[in-house]
């Protein structure tokens, strides 16, 4: 799985990117506009002590440690589980990028994810479940998460191509600008697989009467 993953994001530094040119880049990557971001405005922004527009900085958008790869492998096959061989798709996350939006003390940010999908040796063409999870968190001795949310895609794989891009744009990741303002420095945005929501869920177990 190892070498498969390091052809895939070989083959994806070249990739154009398909994310709208007027979001700004969470990286240096030069194919992103660098447009600026919208500034804060004045009459709200005096409400929450930012003195100026400038203050207010667009948080950034980071890969979770842990969540950058998607792995599915096919589990009927039981006895070659734990070899390359099972994997059907992996997923890697290409780039990222994020705008923000300041009013009446709430922050809005529109997030943007592009990912490829690889066909590993079970795979084939369908449709492959992408579970997406963007998380605020408020960094710190006590990091807190302010704002979490999953997303699955549907992402097509046709027959006879290695695998495919897909882009995820949530407009409304949103919550209130913290008091005092300049803790918005301490605000990251996690972004990454979810590998856990491809998980059944594990049904209650049912619990016996007792006999009177």
């Amino acid at each position: 799985m190892a070498l498969l993953f390091a052809l895939a994001a070989g083959g994806c530094s070249s990739m154009s990117s398909v994310l709208p040119e007027s979001m700004t880049p969470s990286s240096s990557s030069s194919i992103f506009s660098t447009a600026p971001q919208a500034p804060a405005s004045p009459a709200t922004a005096a409400n929450q002590g930012i003195t100026d527009a400038s203050d207010f900085e667009c948080p950034n958008v980071t890969v979770r440690t842990g969540t950058s790869t998607l792995i599915i492998v096919d589990k009927t096959k039981k006895a070659e589980a734990d070899s390359p061989l099972s994997l059907k798709y992996q997923g890697s996350i290409v780039n990222t990028a994020r705008e923000c939006k300041y009013a009446a003390g709430i922050v809005t940010m529109k997030v943007g994810i592009e990912g490829r999908i690889i066909t590993g040796p079970a795979g084939g063409p369908g449709q492959v479940d992408v579970p997406l999870r963007i998380a605020v968190v408020h960094e710190g001795p006590q990091p807190k998460v302010v704002l979490s949310k999953l997303a699955r895609l549907a992402v097509a794989v046709t027959d006879g191509s290695a695998g495919a891009t897909f882009t995820h744009i949530d407009p409304e990741i949103s919550f209130p600008m913290p008091r005092p303002a300049g803790d918005i420095d301490s605000y990251i945005v996690y972004v990454g697989y979810d590998q856990q929501a491809l998980e059944p869920a594990k049904k209650p177990r049912a619990t016996s009467r007792k006999r009177r």
